[in-house]
């Protein structure tokens, strides 16, 4: 399995709409055969930070979900959104085992 973390800084005058368009990204994305998990994570501490906990079953899930139109849509949406260009990590789970998931 592939783990995405995604940390995304906003403008303060643009949280609400970028946590609707994450929301909606994010919902879609359930709905996708390959995602098996899409958390979007508020800071407590610092309300302009947001943190997106991906999980896709491989990288041709996560390839799919880069071309869907919720994706695409949240993306030309949300970036001018965003204080910082986004962090991504890219990284594969020890555990659960892929067999665990279900």
């Amino acid at each position: 399995m592939l783990v995405l973390q995604v940390t995304v800084r906003v403008k303060p005058e643009h949280l609400e709409a970028f946590l609707r368009a994450a929301c909606q990204n994010a919902d879609s994305a359930r709905n996708e055969p390959g995602c098996l998990r899409f958390d979007v994570v508020h800071d407590r501490d610092d309300p302009h930070w947001f943190y997106f906990y991906e999980v896709y079953r491989d990288d041709a899930a996560l390839a799919a979900h880069r071309e869907t139109p919720h994706f695409k849509a949240y993306i030309e949406t949300a970036t001018p959104w965003m204080a910082m260009p986004a962090e991504r990590r890219l990284g594969t789970n020890v555990t659960p085992s892929d067999a665990d998931w279900r």
